[in-house]
């Protein structure tokens, strides 16, 4: 059985959390620990509650790197993951309503059938030299 929530790591170093799409906790829950540069987590509220009216102050951040989560919208697709030293982890087949958040390391995606993701990420790319292939 396929775990509703995979972390995978090397060497003590996340480089990738999956969610699956029936993944749905009964209490506010985070993903991601309070270290990472993009949260990631649920949260909850009974019939009638409220997030109150508010807005978000100017605070100035550093960030390092390009944290990105992507939804399966649509579709199937399987993603590689490689370690920091570029060696390869392992693929997973994510399918619609499946989320993954990409922390460290390496990606490639094959789409196994016609796919659309939602992309958030740390952005937008800023035309330098942001990717290595390999």
């Amino acid at each position: 059985m396929t775990p509703s929530v995979e972390h995978i790591t090397w060497h003590d170093q996340r480089i990738a959390t999956i969610i699956r799409k029936d993944y749905m906790p009964e209490t506010t829950t985070f993903i991601s620990p309070d270290s990472y540069y993009q949260q990631l987590g649920f949260v909850v509220y009974p019939t009638g509650g409220e997030v109150v009216r508010h807005s978000h102050l100017p605070l100035q951040r550093h960030l390092v790197g390009t944290p990105e989560t992507l939804l399966i919208r649509k579709g199937k697709a399987e993603v590689e993951l490689y370690a920091l030293d570029k060696s390869q982890l392992g693929s997973w087949t994510l399918e619609e309503g499946d989320m993954i958040q990409l922390v460290s390391g390496g990606h490639r995606f094959k789409c196994l059938a016609d796919t659309v993701f939602l992309e958030i990420k740390q952005g937008p790319y800023t035309g330098l030299v942001e990717k290595e292939q390999f």
